[in-house]
């Protein structure tokens, strides 16, 4: 066997047995042939022997010659404690005799919604921007998706043709495969149906819904420059990215009075603890009222 044999078993398993999105495929593909080379590893038997002295020593060469963070250095240890599971169930080990290694201490940063009104306003320039009518109501549809139904990106791409009509709800296949229904208010409906009725490519059962300019796929980076071109014109920061709209949708269903439970069942988080960062965005709003509405705030 090769490197280029495992990392290709490798992307296979991610790719149609986990359904692993193509980011996620990517990111676990480029950490795995890193380490593959590093070690000269080249057989299922060699990377599951792999201890835990050089997962460590792996790590601390990329923090030293790559400059790397917590962030990443702790992202790419539980990309290769996958990877060093999967060679384990190749070679018939035992599960969970893999390295035993702790990632770094990362601190969740506090989510940074968009305000409702920036949203609209996103929407409306994304709309105006757009190089055609139909990639307008396009792009629109996409954005309404995460700030009115609290879909991830990939979530609303990898939507399909024989979703339509959209319902009062709507079955959304998140991470790890898991299945959850979400509601979808009639301004993320009408959004949809406009976008399919404007759009000049064959919507077919089984194709993609949301599809580019050749009529493939609709790509993350599309969306993504439609978004940069809309906060740019508006004067906003560089953190309303699309992703920031599903943080929108979620902190302000909490601010009117969400419970944690049924916000991460809409999120589609797999731990309640994911889904508790929005308190600290609630808290940091209700703080930054006080401050400059109590006439003592600043004694």
């Amino acid at each position: 066997m090769s490197a280029t044999a495992l990392l290709d078993q490798w992307e296979e398993h991610l790719a149609i047995a986990q359904r692993r999105s193509p980011h996620t495929v990517r990111a676990y593909l480029a950490t795995a042939e890193r380490f593959l080379l590093a070690l000269d590893l080249a057989e299922w038997k060699q990377v599951a022997d792999v201890r835990t002295r050089d997962l460590r020593g792996h790590l601390a060469q990329r923090r030293m010659e790559d400059g790397i963070g917590n962030l990443s250095a702790a992202r790419e240890l539980s990309a290769l404690k996958t990877f060093i599971a999967y060679a384990l169930e190749q070679v018939g080990a035992q599960p969970g005799t893999g390295p035993r290694l702790r990632g770094p201490r990362v601190k969740k940063g506090v989510p940074r919604p968009v305000t409702p009104d920036e949203a609209i306003n996103l929407a409306e320039v994304v709309e105006e921007t757009a190089g055609s009518e139909w990639t307008g109501k396009r792009d629109v549809a996409v954005l309404l998706l995460m700030y009115g139904a609290g879909l991830r990106i990939a979530e609303a791409l990898s939507l399909k043709a024989n979703d339509l009509p959209l319902g009062e709800t709507l079955v959304v296949t998140g991470k790890g495969n898991k299945q959850r229904v979400v509601p979808l208010i009639p301004v993320v409906r009408d959004a949809v149906a406009a976008y399919a009725k404007a759009c000049p490519h064959s919507l077919q059962a089984g194709g993609s819904l949301f599809r580019g300019a050749r009529g493939g796929p609709l790509s993350q980076g599309m969306v993504q420059k439609a978004m940069a071109r809309a906060r740019k014109a508006l004067g906003l920061p560089a953190t309303a990215t699309p992703h920031a709209l599903r943080h929108s949708f979620a902190t302000h269903l909490l601010g009117s009075g969400a419970d944690l439970r049924s916000l991460q069942e809409l999120l589609g988080h797999a731990s309640l603890g994911s889904t508790q960062i929005y308190t600290q965005v609630d808290a940091a709003k209700m703080l930054q009222a006080y401050r400059s509405a109590h006439p003592r705030a600043n004694n």
